[in-house]
C-alpha cells in the first residue's frame, strides 16, 4: 500500500478514486509516563515518553487507514494527513486520513 501526502503519485496514473478513508487511535498516557515526563518538563527539552507515544499512535492510525483502504480494493492512499486532539487532558487521539485510490504505472 503506497501512502502519499501528495495529491498524485509521480510516474503513476490514478485510474479510480474510491473513497475517503481513515484510521483512528486513542491512547492514554500511563501514570508512569506522566510521572517521568513531569520531572523532565521541569528541566525543559524533549519528553521522550510522549514522543514515543505519538510515534506509536501515528503508526497505528496509518496502519488502520491502510486496512480501511484495502477493504475497498485500493492500492494507494493520496493526500494523507494527520489530525491530533486531546481528550479529557489524559488521552491523545490521532487520526490519519486520505483518499483511497487505485493507481497504475504510466507506460512510457
Amino acid at each position: 500500500m503506497l501512502v502519499s501526502t501528495m495529491n498524485d503519485v509521480p510516474g503513476h496514473q490514478i485510474v479510480k478514486v474510491i473513497s475517503e478513508v481513515a484510521g483512528l487511535t486513542v491512547r492514554s498516557r500511563g501514570l508512569g509516563a506522566n510521572f517521568a515526563a513531569g520531572f523532565r518538563a521541569l528541566g525543559g527539552g524533549e519528553i521522550h515518553e510522549y514522543t514515543q507515544l505519538l510515534y506509536q499512535s501515528r503508526h497505528e492510525a496509518i496502519m488502520r487507514m491502510c486496512q480501511h483502504a484495502m477493504a475497498f480494493g485500493a492500492n494507494a492512499v493520496i493526500a494523507m494527513r494527520f489530525d491530533c486532539n486531546e481528550i479529557a487532558n489524559t488521552m491523545s487521539e490521532v487520526a490519519a486520513y486520505g483518499t483511497a485510490v487505485v493507481i497504475k504505472p504510466i507506460d512510457e
